[in-house]
């Protein structure tokens, strides 16, 4: 029996290939920059270790601290003739560009290291804040899109391709472009080909807001001071007991992107195209399963979905450590892992936006990016500790970096960290989901409330442009 919602929402399909569109392109600027800058900054442009690290340190400080600061600001944003969510999309996509096209044009001397650090940190700055100003709009776009988890679906199917692209971009075009035998210090094709992307992008990013939709009559609420936000913010707790499997998604996450290569290099011992192989079809397993899990959210609801698609990567991560040594049974394995991947690429957002529509409820406000930035504070944690556990686990199994062979207790370490450790803890997150307060019929009673409410409030807010002649 479908769990769907009694009222009908339709999405146009413009309005899905508006946010799909507002995925890929800020996703591809965000990834790639964030992926490719070090390795860019100190292996092409020779700007020392001590200085990248030095200056990934005074970043961390900002970018602990920016996330909140600017999620609380733009749920403060209030144009009449914009909304809220459009212009910091329509107009922050040529900053977005144009600094992501600075991260791969060195202004300074770049002989003179000093010089080099300096521009290192401020292009860090620019992209660091440019992503946390447009992408976090964009990942709550479908809670201001819609409102039913099959409305949501829709959207994210369409998002959660752009995201398996743009992922799978920010991994290809950095080995492409920055490996081999490419030319040291500056590069033109590196510099063109980033510059073509940049600007590719940013007009993308822009052209979408044209066909994305908002909320637009929560301009009228009244915001909250910073400190009640956030107060009120972990008292919901819907968004404390959201933020576990959050945090588990993102560690296990990250352990994939930094493990594969140990994986591929020191226990299959395979390169070029066989290494390649896994990797894409994991992400075409990303790309074929989106409407598969969008199915079964329509079929079993949300919470149980969600809650199946952790228990599911949790399988596949500590299967892996069993089928994981045979370039064959790896190969289905991690398609295995994909398709669970999948899920969350679906379901994360929709959970985050029942989230914001729940304190709605509480409070009588939409503060979709109130809750981004707090839930931004749970992610960072999540993807530095991640590569770091991997580390200890690796060396304390005898990891020789300078070795091309590594031995059969170091293969086991990488092993271990790389399948087992994520599994665990994306057990963790899928047995939390348990708990988890929103979902069966009382929850979509409540949402059929809100959807109510929302009619009430638009209709207020057309009334005042009428009575204001904007209208």
């Amino acid at each position: 029996m479908s769990v769907v919602e009694d009222f009908e929402e339709e999405i146009p399909l413009s309005s899905r290939l508006g946010f799909g569109l507002s995925q890929l392109s800020s996703g591809i600027l965000g990834s790639i920059s964030l992926v490719a800058i070090t390795y860019y900054y100190n292996i092409i442009l020779g700007l020392s270790a001590v200085w990248v690290s030095l200056g990934w340190v005074i970043f961390l400080v900002w970018n602990t601290l920016n996330d909140p600061i600017i999620g609380y600001l733009e749920d403060r944003i209030h144009s009449e003739k914009y909304g809220r969510r459009i212009p910091v999309i329509r107009f922050g996509a040529p900053f977005f560009a144009l600094a992501f096209i600075l991260c791969w044009i060195p202004l300074v001397d770049i002989n003179n290291q000093f010089s080099l650090f300096l521009y290192f940190v401020g292009v860090l700055f620019a992209i660091d804040t440019m992503i946390t100003i447009v992408i976090m709009i964009v990942w709550i776009l479908p809670a201001e899109m819609a409102i039913t988890a099959e409305g949501r679906g829709k959207l994210m199917t369409y998002g959660g391709v752009a995201q398996t692209i743009a992922s799978l971009m920010s991994l290809a075009l950095p080995i492409l472009l920055f490996t081999g035998d490419q030319e040291r210090g500056i590069n033109l094709t590196i510099i063109t080909f980033m510059t073509i992307i940049g600007v590719v992008c940013g007009i993308l990013l822009f052209i979408s807001s044209f066909y994305i939709t908002e909320n637009k009559f929560a301009v009228m609420d009244e915001p909250m001071g910073f400190v009640e936000g956030v107060k009120t913010t972990f008292k919901n707790k819907a968004f404390v007991l959201y933020l576990i499997p959050y945090f588990c998604f993102f560690f296990a996450q990250q352990i994939l992107s930094t493990a594969v290569f140990y994986y591929i290099d020191f226990v299959l011992q395979v390169g070029e195209f066989l290494a390649l192989l896994p990797i894409l079809m994991f992400f075409v397993m990303n790309i074929i399963f989106l409407p598969v899990w969008n199915k079964i959210v329509v079929k079993i609801g949300l919470k149980k979905a969600f809650m199946s698609s952790l228990i599911l990567m949790g399988i596949g991560f500590t299967s892996f450590f069993v089928f994981g040594w045979v370039y064959i049974t790896a190969f289905f394995a991690l398609m295995v892992v994909g398709a669970a991947f999948s899920g969350y690429y679906l379901m994360g957002q929709m959970v985050f936006a029942d989230v914001v529509d729940y304190d709605e409820i509480l409070t009588g406000k939409r503060r979709e990016t109130t809750y981004a930035g707090i839930e931004a504070l749970i992610q960072k944690p999540a993807i530095s500790i991640a590569p770091a556990v991997f580390i200890w686990v690796i060396l304390a199994f005898g990891f020789n970096e300078a070795a091309t062979v590594q031995s059969p207790n170091a293969q086991i370490g990488i092993m271990l960290a790389f399948t087992i450790i994520p599994g665990l803890i994306l057990f963790i997150g899928g047995i939390s989901v348990k708990f988890y307060p929103l979902g069966g019929p009382k929850w979509i009673k409540q949402k059929e409330e809100l959807h109510k409410k929302h009619e009430e409030k638009e209709a207020k807010y057309l009334q005042m442009l009428k009575a204001k002649d904007k209208l």
